[in-house]
């Protein structure tokens, strides 16, 4: 028996077809995915990373407070590089810092394209997108050139585990000048997210994967990633999007002053 104002399934040849209304911040998601792709003139610049070097540095904290390295490579490896431990920096901590620091150099990395003008920021704010059931959320790391790996990796896992919790608030997810996704934590190679206007650019951040890497003559153990970063043309143009990548890159390959 049908009771008065149920509407039964759909029916075609896909079979049944029920319908879902999106939530909330499904809508905004889409919104501004739209307004991104409809608007935003964009362009992809991509750079393999050599993370020889990081993975070392993050095996030796590891190695200092007692625990052991994990190396990437794998979903689980790159989950632990994500979250980080006590006392070790993750790797996406260490990649927002080290894209804040490439922020602080390239200004109109970090600035927006307005009506017709150039909106450069004084403050350095990340954001970091992170993965809440179906959909996602981007909170805010505020003044992240000011802060070491270690700050950003506490942070970090406050934020995520409020984004799970769906207690993360307006101001958490407000202020960002600039937005790095990682899904190399989900064994993703590379992809290409869409910039979040206002916002110059975006980076997005592959697996890490181990590799034969050629030094000199020889050939070694090694480890690399893939970032691609994404650019309103407006604002970014070839060359210094290119230079401000390849800053990004250098920090990651020699992180001494990601570990300052």
């Amino acid at each position: 028996m049908q009771l008065a104002g149920d509407t039964p399934p759909a029916t075609t040849a896909k079979g049944a077809v029920r319908i879902e209304e999106p939530s909330r911040a499904e809508r905004q998601i889409g919104r501004r995915a739209a307004e991104s792709r409809a608007t935003v003139p964009a362009f992809e610049l991509a750079t393999v990373v050599d993370m020889s070097a990081t993975v070392t540095a993050r095996r030796e904290f590891r190695a200092a407070a007692g625990g052991s390295a994990a190396t990437g490579g794998t979903a689980a490896a790159g989950r632990s590089a994500a979250t980080g431990g006590s006392g070790v920096p993750s790797l996406t901590a260490m990649v927002v810092r080290a894209c804040a620091l490439a922020l602080r150099a390239y200004p109109r990395a970090n600035a927006s394209y307005r009506d017709g003008h150039f909106e450069l920021y004084d403050r350095v704010n990340v954001g970091v997108a992170m993965m809440s059931g179906d959909s996602f959320a981007v909170p805010t790391i505020l003044d992240a050139d000011t802060k070491t790996a270690l700050e950003i990796a506490g942070e970090l896992r406050s934020l995520a585990a409020r984004v799970r919790a769906g207690t993360i608030t307006s101001p958490e997810l407000a202020g960002a000048t600039f937005t790095m996704s990682n899904l190399g934590i989900m064994g993703v190679s590379n992809f290409n997210p869409p910039v979040l206007p206002p916002q110059a650019a975006i980076l997005a951040v592959g697996a890490m994967r181990a590799v034969p890497i050629v030094r000199g003559e020889d050939i070694v153990a090694g480890h690399e990633m893939n970032l691609t970063l994404t650019c309103d043309h407006r604002i970014l143009y070839g060359t210094g999007a290119a230079e401000f990548l390849t800053r990004i890159r250098r920090l990651l390959e020699q992180p001494q002053e990601l570990l300052s």
